[in-house]
């Protein structure tokens, strides 16, 4: 595998694993706390680098995984 290869397939991991983490812990803002302008559904505390940095590292954890199986030849993803 190559550099590119590893690279575009982490960057698919990345976003696939990031839309998974991003709804963790969200919570509403009470109805009576938001001020005029402001989205019923935005969450309180979005904690958004925190969950980069998880979904980096589960990333990571994931293509060595992929990296893996593509070297011991479980399975082929050349004809």
């Amino acid at each position: 595998m190559s550099w590119v290869e590893a690279g575009f397939i982490f960057l698919i991991i990345w976003w696939l694993v990031l839309f998974m983490v991003l709804p963790w812990g969200v919570r509403r803002v009470d109805p009576d706390d938001l001020m005029p302008g402001e989205d019923h559904g935005a969450p309180e505390k979005p904690r958004l680098i925190l969950k980069f940095a998880v979904t980096t590292c589960i990333s990571l954890v994931l293509l060595g995984l992929v990296y893996g199986i593509m070297v011991s030849g479980l399975i082929s993803f050349r004809p």
